[in-house]
């Protein structure tokens, strides 16, 4: 598992994302991000998923397909701020 360190960078990083564009970045647009190779950001997310955070990846993949209080994927739960809804909930 990565350090605490870097999973509270990248947590950091996941949500920031998140919420300025509406969608989870990629683990390798993660990488970038957090200045690391990109193996490591693959496990860094599933470190971050292991320590308790009640998201989840796409089954099969390294994809982040939940992230709370988002989901990456639509749902019938649209999220709306000052009228452009650009993200969907859990």
């Amino acid at each position: 598992m990565p350090d605490l360190a870097l999973l509270d960078q990248s947590f950091a990083s996941i949500m920031t994302t998140l919420v300025q564009t509406g969608v989870a970045p990629h683990y390798a647009d993660l990488a970038v991000d957090l200045g690391i190779e990109v193996e490591e950001a693959k496990a860094v997310v599933h470190g971050i998923m292991d320590a308790g955070v009640p998201g989840w990846v796409h089954p099969g993949t390294d994809y982040i397909a939940s992230f709370p209080p988002f989901n990456n994927q639509p749902t019938q739960y649209r999220v709306s701020v000052d009228g452009q809804q650009s993200w969907y909930a859990q």
